[in-house]
């Protein structure tokens, strides 16, 4: 009995082909490929810091003593008013946890195509399940800083000031969602336009450290009130994020519902504008990398 071409053809059980458009999120690729995910977040996570002498304990000691250097420069120099949240350290801490976030997440999510290019042309997954790695991994030095952060926060309850536990810390997890989308969004498109242009890449890093300036970081934005620029300052969608994170925190300062919703749709188009620029470059980009 002979077996003609349409037999073969019907006993094969996967085809690979390419994707038939821009707008195709493959997110049950994404899902199918979570064990994968989790082994990259394994390995960034371990990669990091393996052969240091202090290892993970350094995602303590950089925000620890980046807020001590805010303390003394922006809080006892420069004499700068920490609005309503006291004492400063937890104001500065706050929003370094925050920020050291969001900006790790841009910086390492940049590089994708260019640091994993020897994976990439080897063999085949969703190319979107790196930098979603990327971001968990992230996701675990937040946890960690946050617990500084907390333990502070304990600490100080028992030197005149109360920890201030509300169903506004309820909210924190869309602030970080929020937060990881802006960072996962602008950081792919990043990550596109460095195949071409690799001083991006360097550009990025300058970028980012200019970026925390005009952000509520070393300052509360009631700081800025009547100022010309103030427009540029709400104008970053981190602003509203920041200012969020700390009233969900001590239930001091402010935050704006109007600046939220600007963030989270920030956040919508960046997102979506990443992934579809994500999908284009990733079916040429072994041409150029």
């Amino acid at each position: 009995m002979s077996t003609t071409a349409t037999d073969i053809k019907n006993e094969w059980d996967i085809i690979i082909k390419p994707d038939a458009g821009l707008f195709i999120f493959d997110l049950k690729g994404v899902w199918k490929y979570r064990d994968l995910m989790w082994l990259f977040v394994k390995r960034d996570f371990a990669a990091q810091y393996k052969q240091t002498i202090l290892g993970p304990l350094w995602h303590l000691i950089q925000p620890l003593f980046t807020t001590l250097m805010f303390v003394l420069i922006f809080n006892k120099i420069a004499n700068i008013s920490t609005d309503t949240i006291e004492p400063p350290l937890l104001f500065y801490m706050s929003g370094i946890t925050l920020w050291n976030y969001f900006a790790n997440c841009v910086t390492n999510t940049s590089n994708t195509f260019i640091a994993n290019a020897g994976i990439f042309g080897k063999v085949y997954f969703p190319r979107l399940v790196l930098p979603l790695s990327i971001v968990i991994s992230n996701m675990v030095r937040f946890v960690i800083q946050f617990g500084l952060l907390l333990g502070f926060m304990i600490w100080y309850s028992f030197n005149g000031y109360p920890v201030h536990f509300n169903l506004h810390w309820l909210f924190i997890p869309v602030l970080l969602a929020i937060v990881a989308g802006i960072g996962l969004g602008t950081g792919i498109i990043i990550s596109s336009l460095t195949t071409k242009y690799r001083d991006l890449t360097v550009l990025i890093g300058f970028v980012m450290q200019l970026a925390m300036y005009v952000t509520p970081i070393v300052y509360p934005l009631s700081y800025l009130k009547g100022k010309r620029y103030l427009w540029l300052i709400k104008l970053n969608p981190v602003t509203s994020l920041v200012e969020a994170f700390r009233y969900a925190l001590f239930g001091k300062g402010t935050y704006n519902l109007a600046g939220l919703a600007y963030s989270s749709g920030f956040m919508l188009i960046v997102l979506t504008l990443g992934i579809l620029i994500f999908n284009r470059v990733e079916r040429t980009f072994m041409d150029t990398v």
